[in-house]
């Protein structure tokens, strides 16, 4: 699809706007949402949310908490690295249990820091929102694009066929109804754990490539300033050292064979990865969220807003510790209407959102648990992979 400037008005997307930059804004598919479905739904939530940052002298971004996170989910990833290399911790069990912590270190590195720093909200200062967000190339991906796939194309365009990337897998697995069915679809509920799991190491390995020649053929790497020459190098730089200081040293330093370390890393990534995926397909890709596909003039149905309700789904609200790890992205409602809103709020605010949604006759998907998150997904993969979904649809 071709990229051009947005015609009209900016009050097409004046719900996420403060989210991005005009570059990015600018620079977007056009998508026409809307704008008089319940516009009173977001306007007033706003106004109850800020009042409630007014009222309780509170910052939008994190707090001393967040650094104390931040601290502690580094320290989870480099700590059992460091044991290695320096020989307080020896033998193969002792390796490989050293990688695995290091698989939740860099998950929760991913969720907790480079996460909400990418989206501008870990802190008012940019160069520490820019510092914190590049320490995804620390962990092997790459912070652009990232902020290209994430922030721009599945925040603007949540569950929207041919526009979301995170529900477009190119025809691997089935994430949505509008997608065209295969016949290996209905295996996918079998293999799709699987690709999970290898979902950081194929990002290492080839997504950044490919999604950086993809995006300079959609006009997207200009919205970050950045030219095609430049990024392949940043990103092979990157790489190169990536790879040299998380297997070549392992391999020279400690006394164990070289396949102790490239398991311990499949295994890092393998963790790493079935959480990350298992957190943001338990928001999205569910039996309650719904699915859209943009008509010939490229409108969808609703306000921008209502559409965030009607595509995502918190859960596990109740679990402290849980929602702590992951980043607050069990409340991704709240995430979604607010990205540049720290993560550490989300609990305050749900109140709000839910009280307004209900006041509005909004959806606001919710799972009791994690585990009945992921059942409903599951059901759902299910459904999509053997067609059931569209035969119930149908009747």
């Amino acid at each position: 699809m071709k990229i051009h400037q947005i015609n009209g008005s900016l009050t097409r997307f004046k719900a996420y706007i403060a989210s991005f930059t005009i570059t990015e804004i600018m620079s977007l598919e056009v998508i026409h949402f809307n704008t008089q479905d319940r516009p009173e739904f977001y306007k007033t939530l706003k106004k109850r949310v800020n009042q409630y940052f007014k009222e309780n002298n509170k910052s939008r971004h994190g707090n001393v908490n967040m650094v104390l996170k931040s601290v502690f989910m580094i320290s989870l990833y480099l700590t059992p690295f460091i044991l290695m290399l320096t020989g307080v911790v020896t033998g193969t069990w002792g390796a490989l249990a050293m990688w695995s912590i290091m698989g939740f270190g860099m998950a929760g590195i991913g969720l907790s820091i480079m996460h909400d720093a990418n989206h501008g909200s870990y802190s008012k200062n940019k160069f520490v929102n820019n510092l914190m967000g590049s320490i995804l190339n620390l962990i092997g991906g790459y912070h652009v694009n990232w902020k290209i796939q994430h922030n721009v194309l599945h925040h603007s365009f949540t569950n929207i066929h041919e526009y979301d990337e995170d529900i477009e897998k190119q025809g691997i697995v089935r994430f949505s109804p509008t997608q065209e069915h295969k016949k290996v679809f209905r295996f996918q509920i079998i293999y799709a754990p699987l690709l999970y799991g290898i979902l950081t190491l194929y990002w290492a390995i080839f997504k950044d490539y490919e999604q950086l020649y993809r995006y300079h053929k959609r006009g997207l790497l200009k919205t970050q300033g950045l030219s095609l020459g430049r990024a392949l190098t940043t990103i092979i730089f990157n790489k190169v050292w990536y790879f040299a200081l998380t297997i070549a040293l392992p391999i020279i330093l400690m006394d164990l064979s070289w396949w102790v370390t490239v398991v311990g890393f499949v295994l890092m990534q393998f963790i790493c990865g079935m959480i990350l995926a298992l957190i943001f397909q338990a928001a999205h890709v569910l039996e309650e969220t719904e699915f859209f596909e943009a008509d010939e003039d490229n409108n969808v149905e609703n306000n921008w807003a209502i559409h965030q309700m009607k595509t995502t789904a918190n859960f596990a609200n109740g679990g402290e510790i849980f929602s702590w790890f992951i980043g607050g992205l069990n409340y991704q409602v709240e995430h979604h209407l607010f990205p540049n809103i720290c993560h550490v709020h989300y609990k305050d605010i749900s109140k709000i959102v839910r009280e307004t949604a209900e006041e509005f006759d909004v959806p606001y998907n919710h799972h009791k648990t994690f585990g009945k998150a992921l059942k409903s997904h599951f059901s759902m993969l299910h459904k999509l992979g053997t067609g059931a979904y569209d035969l119930q649809k149908a009747g």
